[in-house]
This record gives C-alpha cells, sequence and structure tokens, in this order.
C-alpha cells in the first residue's frame, strides 16, 4: 500500500517501548500523531512523562477507546502487556487500521504454545494465521501486504539475526545456546525489586535460565526458515539502560572455515539496511548500537571443536522494539525502509 501521509496512534505510550516509538514518530517526515494513550497517566502531556519529547511532541495522553482509534488511524501501535492486545486487535482490524502489536499476543503460531507460556487460552486465536511475524530480514515480503504484525521480542531479535544465516545454510548441528545479556529498560517501566538501582548496580545476574517466554519465539523463528534447531536460551541482567548483546554458540554440521562463515554472513546482510556485518578484527559493542535501529553481527569458527560463536549487539527499545516496529510500518505503507530511522548510534 502506497501512501504519501499516515496518521498512527499509539496504545501503552507511557511505558519505554511505547515512548520509543512516540520519540521516532514524532520526527517522521510522513507520520502525523493521532491518540497517544496510557491508562495510569492520562491527562498528562506526554512530554510530562518523557522530558525527552518536548517540543517534538504536544500531545495529551488520553483513554480513547479502540473504535475511535481505529476510525482515526491508519495504524496503531501496541505496547501493551500480554493479553492487551487479544482484545484490542480484532476491533481495530474490523474498523479498517492496521496494526503493529509490540507485545506478544501474536508472535507465537500455536495457540497452545502461548497458553503454555503466558497462561491463558488465546483470545484471538482465528487472527493468528493472519499475523505476520516482523522480523523484515526474514518477512520482508509478508510485512509489506499486512494488516496485523507481530513485532518480535528484543531477545528473539538479537538471536535470529545473529544465527539465521548459519541456520538457513544448514550449518547448525544439535542444540543451540544463546547466550543473552540485557540492559535494565527491557524489564519494563514498572519497578520491582530485582530492577532497583541498588539491585541492578555493579551486578550481573542470570534468569529464567531455560525457561524465559522467548525461547519458544527463537525456535520458530528458525522452524519457519526451514530448518528447525533446538534452542537454550539463558538470558542475564546487566547494569546497563539500555542493549541487548547476544553471543550465541552452534555446533557445526561439518567443515567450516571463518572465511566460508563471514562471507555467508556478507551475502545474506548485504541488502539489509539495519545490519551491519563485522570484520575479523572487530566484535559487537552494546554502546555502537546504542539509541539506533541497527544490529551488529559477527561470527567466529572453531575448526578444532566444530563450533561457530555468533554475535550480535542491538538496543533492545529500538531494533529490539520501537525502531523495528516502524521499520515494519514503512513497508507496509509503502515508504522508504529507513525513512524517519537512519541515524547513528549515540556515542559514548
Amino acid at each position: 500500500m502506497q501512501m504519501d501521509r499516515i496518521r498512527a496512534s499509539v496504545a501503552g505510550a507511557s511505558g519505554y517501548a511505547g515512548g520509543e516509538v512516540v520519540r521516532w514518530l514524532a520526527r517522521h517526515p510522513r507520520v502525523e500523531l493521532a491518540h497517544l494513550t496510557a491508562f495510569r497517566e492520562q491527562g498528562r502531556p506526554v512530554a510530562s512523562v518523557f522530558p525527552n519529547l518536548r517540543g517534538f511532541a504536544g500531545q495529551t495522553l488520553n483513554g480513547t477507546g479502540w473504535l475511535e482509534m481505529a476510525q482515526d488511524s491508519d495504524v496503531v501501535f501496541l505496547a501493551l502487556p500480554h493479553g492487551a492486545a487479544i482484545e484490542a486487535a480484532p476491533v481495530l482490524l474490523e474498523k479498517g487500521a492496521r496494526v503493529i502489536d509490540l507485545g506478544a499476543d501474536f508472535r507465537l503460531k500455536d495457540p497452545a504454545t502461548y497458553a503454555r507460556w503466558y497462561g491463558s487460552e488465546h483470545g484471538a486465536a482465528h487472527l493468528l494465521d493472519d499475523a505476520v511475524y516482523g522480523l523484515p530480514e526474514q518477512n520482508r515480503a509478508c510485512v509489506r501486504s499486512a494488516r496485523l504484525v507481530a513485532n518480535p521480542g528484543c531477545y528473539p531479535t538479537a538471536a535470529a539475526l545473529a544465527l539465521l544465516p548459519l541456520v538457513r545454510g544448514g550449518h547448525a548441528n544439535g542444540p543451540v545456546i544463546v547466550d543473552a545479556k540485557s540492559g535494565v529498560s527491557g524489564a519494563g517501566r514498572n519497578p520491582s525489586a530485582a530492577t532497583q538501582f541498588s539491585e541492578v548496580n555493579e551486578n550481573v545476574k542470570p534468569y529464567k535460565i531455560g525457561e524465559h517466554r522467548h525461547g519458544p519465539e527463537m525456535e520458530q523463528t528458525f522452524a519457519l526458515a526451514g530448518a528447525p534447531v533446538p534452542v537454550y536460551f539463558a538470558p542475564h541482567l546487566t547494569p546497563m539502560t539500555r542493549g541487548i548483546l547476544a553471543t550465541c554458540y552452534v555446533p557445526l554440521a561439518g567443515e567450516l572455515s571463518e572465511e566460508e562463515a563471514l562471507a555467508l554472513y556478507r551475502d545474506a546482510y548485504r541488502d539489509e539496511p539495519f545490519v551491519r556485518v563485522l570484520e575479523q578484527d572487530e566484535l559487537p559493542q552494546t554502546k555502537a548500537t546504542l539509541g539506533s535501529n541497527f544490529c551488529d553481527v559477527a561470527v567466529r569458527v572453531d575448526r578444532q571443536r566444530r563450533l561457530a560463536v555468533a554475535v550480535s549487539a542491538i538496543d533492545n527499545l529500538v531494533k529490539g522494539a520501537a525502531g523495528q516496529a516502524i521499520q515494519n510500518m514503512n513497508l507496509m505503507f509503502g515508504f522508504p525502509e529507513t525513512e524517519g530511522l537512519w541515524a547513528p548510534a549515540m556515542f559514548p
């Protein structure tokens, strides 16, 4: 669908992911912000909730219902806790708005898998077949025609971009270990004891090893790529605000040199605007992608042990959430894919 300009609304605009969507949309040359909604913060100017938006977004957070939002919007971004999009998406789609869900409600194709990992039955299972998994580097063509996009999780984005060239090439043999470190903003804006400054500062800790909800999403991504691979996911919380560094260990199915692996990555991502393949003397670091929609990837091979190590770095709130959502929006409406997103990371 080719349009010159669109109206976009953000539900859940007071959370970290929702606020990041607003930050990027406020500067997008083809977008007019319609409704910014937030349950707890309604009635407050968005710039009082996110002071970085002063002078860029003048809207007041409101409690607009789904019907009115759909009538006023070409696209609605849902930055809501899991379960909420199941109620919102059917109404929005029926009234003609397109939907990009930044939550988990439409990522998993199997409703039984969703129920197992999220603790409730899926109330809109009839939409799962229509939902397109919004990883542009894998599903670009499908995203273009989608009415409903399931924006990938931050950890699965980092893991998929690190591993897809090896997995699609048939080089992965047996379980893949994804060891990923995330900044605290990945836990959301509502504080808990585990994310208080005094708990996180000068502390790195693993959590939900082998039990994290993003594990099945990673396995589904590789299955959809035509190469089912078991994943053991080990997430860690680190004392930084933003960023994910994923180090992925891949038992190899056969002989593969480091030069061949690097050529595989260069070929896979040659035309990808937001994936940068680093050379043999470089490795990804979170600071190099901070505040940007880029993903840096690198690969190393230990031929003696028949092991490949793939590393990726992203900003969990941008390429892992809001930036990727806007990248999907650009595809859905026929805009240049990089429009409104082409910006370097912040450094240092």
